[in-house]
């Protein structure tokens, strides 16, 4: 828009339009009305053609059209109309509008045709459009050759809906939208407005009453505590084809996947996206992570929250960037060799006034029922997965975050919140099924229609379910109807919490009473084979009271890292992949803080016991080289061929051992003790095809700041049976520890 001097009314002067409709006046007046474009812009009428616009403030308005300039007449309240005699269609035109002096030349939103497809409408209104994102939301286009920005909301029960925002000084009143139809959608289509406006939707209830909300689909927003809606596009080029075409070469179940879960704005506090894609790959790839776990990615009001109360499901959030920058991290990730997982999150959504709870005045995102829509143990909403387009809505979502930003996979929060009825409410308190039962049936159409969805658009991605209890099938294709009746939710991966809360129970026992818990390291196998797990050391289970990982272990300070180093021992050889949360690498002591992040300075060299934690980093880094470079230890992980017990009940001992195999059957040993004593000529059996066995770990090394009760020498095989087996060997086990040995 340019500023230009008023001048005078060239040619045969005009007439007075007809009155507006008083019903039509209203409406507009009051962000009710469903067709603005019928009144607003040109109209042929009998004599002329009358053109009409709603300009608040405006001290004048006038229209250009064919070389003519035609004073409007103003009508009171911001309207302006005018009858042009002899004209027997609509004109090309635009509005010259003046406020105190300055005079703007601007295109007339009200003389366009609508900007979405009736092919968009149709499967908006079928619930079942996969690239939501394009249709609704704000998007920068030329339409009928003019440059501007379309705004489309899905708002059923509105009575009206305005786009307001920093282009009309934040009064909606002069840019009312249409509704198409009777999909619940609002489009206007806005000259002039570009990327990095910034703006927000004025929603008229179904009771008259106004609310000012963010635009549920905006891609980019205001970094907080700021609200509203950006407008935005992406220019970025990705580099990464080569990751992108090589990822899904081999199934993820039957891959190494060793995860860093990484809480983004405090892992290096104050750093941009672009920043930490100059070090957070490096980091990563350096220790041997195969991918890193991102919390939290959509934009949230709260920081508190970790991003687990979502605002903004389709933006990446600004406290560190645009969605280019974060675009840039994944790349960088990408071309490190690193993949990228993010933390998603539909079970529920927070309950602030400008963002989803009752949207358009009604319950629309969430459940009309409290019993199902309110979360008793977050103070949030649960989502409505019975309403095809709330459930539109998140698998857009799903396949969104994987198609745009190329990320590899997504950790589904608190899938079993989802999953039942009566999560964590009492009886009264919930609503069943139409059978009676508790399962939350829609949010199992609502799962496994995303997995499905996902998979099928984006190849080579994973899905993790966070899911606690022992639902049957999570792991199981959707197509695939298990004893309950249930097809599978169809993801790629579960979190196996039962593991995770067992083995920390018994991690946590002083060595003396570890006997008499000994069926809570070896339980996990019972049910090991039941889904595709994963074994998550998350930020969970660090914060809150819990204590850090080495400061859940009993004893003094050696003891504490010892056992620390033999857990993360017998967690990378356990049947699963791993997770570990940031710090966990180097033992930090201290609870994690979203405040100040990780406590690096214990890496310092001038810190007294900087080797104590440069050791356990140590170690991390060499578990993840020797298991990437074992398939044994991630090959069969899901099936009962790649593990054997050799010693289960070594209760007294505080002994472990077991073998892992590769597709090929060749082994690894892998063997615990967790007690604080050298085990001298332990004999453990072992099958009789392999003449001597060789360590290629050992958690108690020196360079670790263990013990070095190590095995300089291969152990050789006996013809002496033992634990069920033809051969055996006798070796030395180092106190609170973990060794793993192959064939020499």
């Amino acid at each position: 828009m340019t500023a230009r001097p008023a001048g005078k009314t060239a040619g045969k002067t005009p007439r007075k339009a007809p009155p507006l409709d008083p019903g039509d006046r209203a409406r507009l007046l009051a962000g009710e009305h469903h067709d603005p474009h019928g009144v607003l812009g040109a109209h042929p009428v009998r004599g002329g053609v009358v053109i009409r616009a709603l300009r608040p403030w405006a001290k004048g308005v006038a229209v250009l059209t064919k070389g003519r300039r035609i004073e409007l007449d103003d009508d009171g309240d911001g309207l302006f109309s005018v009858l042009v005699p002899l004209l027997r269609k609509v004109p090309a035109y635009e509005l010259r509008v003046r406020y105190d002096g300055d005079e703007l030349a601007v295109h007339d939103p009200y003389r366009f045709l609508p900007s979405l497809g009736e092919l968009d409408l149709h499967l908006i209104g079928e619930g079942r459009h996969e690239e939501l994102w394009t249709a609704l939301g704000s998007h920068p286009m030329t339409h009928e050759g003019v440059a501007g920005t379309r705004f489309a909301v899905w708002a059923p029960n509105a009575r009206g809906v305005r786009v307001t925002g920093d282009f009309t000084h934040w009064d909606g009143t002069a840019l009312p939208m249409r509704s198409l139809g009777s999909t619940g959608v609002w489009e206007l289509f806005v000259p002039g407005v570009g990327e990095g406006a910034v703006y927000k939707y004025d929603i008229t209830r179904p009771d008259g009453s106004h609310t000012v909300r963010a635009d549920p689909m905006a891609r980019r927003t205001e970094c907080p505590p700021n609200t509203a809606s950006i407008v935005t596009e992406s220019h970025y080029t990705w580099d990464d084809a080569e990751w992108m075409e090589r990822r899904g070469s081999r199934p993820p179940h039957e891959a190494p996947i060793s995860v860093y879960e990484v809480h983004l704005p405090s892992w290096r506090p104050g750093l941009t996206y672009r920043q930490l894609a100059e070090q957070l790959p490096a980091y990563v790839r350096e220790l041997g992570f195969t991918h890193v776990e991102l919390m939290p990615v959509t934009e949230h009001p709260f920081g508190g929250s970790w991003g687990y109360q979502v605002t903004g499901f389709y933006a990446p959030t600004a406290r560190m960037g645009t969605p280019d920058d974060f675009r840039f991290l994944v790349d960088a990730l990408h071309r490190a060799g690193i993949g990228v997982l993010m933390d998603w999150v539909p079970a529920h959504f927070p309950k602030d006034d400008w963002a989803l709870a009752e949207f358009d005045g009604r319950p629309l995102y969430e459940h009309e029922d409290p019993r199902r829509s309110h979360h008793p143990d977050w103070g949030t909403l649960e989502f409505d997965y019975g309403r095809k387009e709330v459930r539109n809505f998140l698998v857009a979502n799903a396949v969104y975050w994987c198609q745009e930003f190329h990320v590899d996979g997504l950790r589904v929060d608190a899938v079993a919140s989802m999953l039942y009825l009566d999560y964590s409410r009492e009886h009264g308190e919930w609503l069943p099924n139409e059978f009676g039962g508790r399962e939350n049936l829609d949010a199992v159409a609502f799962l496994q229609e995303m997995n499905a969805t996902v998979y099928r658009r984006c190849p080579g991605i994973v899905t993790f379910a966070e899911e606690s209890t022992a639902w049957d099938g999570v792991t199981r294709a959707t197509d695939q109807v298990g004893p309950g009746g249930f097809g599978g939710l169809g993801f790629g991966m579960k979190w196996n919490m039962g593991w995770m809360h067992d083995s920390l129970e018994y991690m946590q026992k002083e060595p003396v009473h570890r006997k008499y818990h000994h069926h809570e390291m070896t339980f996990s196998m019972v049910y090991a084979y039941s889904e595709n797990y994963i074994l998550p050391i998350s930020h969970d289970e660090v914060v809150h009271g819990k204590r850090s990982l080495v400061s859940k272990m009993p004893g003094d300070w050696w003891q504490q890292r010892a056992d620390h180093r033999a857990y993360l021992g017998f967690m990378w050889a356990h049947p699963g992949k791993q997770l570990l949360y940031m710090g966990q690498e180097f033992a930090q002591g201290a609870e994690w803080s979203a405040d100040h992040g990780p406590d690096w300075w214990l890496l310092d060299p001038a810190y007294g016991a900087e080797a104590d934690h440069r050791g356990v980093r140590d170690l991390v880094r060499d578990l993840n080289t020797v298991y990437a470079a074992t398939p044994s230890l991630w090959e069969r992980d899901t099936v009962p061929e790649g593990f054997q017990w050799v010693v289960g009940d070594a209760a007294d001992d505080n002994v472990f051992a077991f073998l892992r195999f590769d597709a090929f059957g060749s082994p690894l040993l892998a063997v615990s003790n967790f007690s604080p004593v050298v085990r001298h000529d332990y004999r453990l059996g072992v099958p009789d095809t392999c003449a001597a066995w060789a360590e290629v770990l050992n958690t108690d090394a020196a360079r670790y700041g263990g013990s070095d009760v190590v095995g300089t020498d291969p152990v050789k095989t006996e013809s002496v049976p033992w634990h069920g087996r033809d051969a055996s060997v006798r070796m030395t086990l180092p106190p609170l520890a973990t060794v793993w040995l192959r064939p020499a």
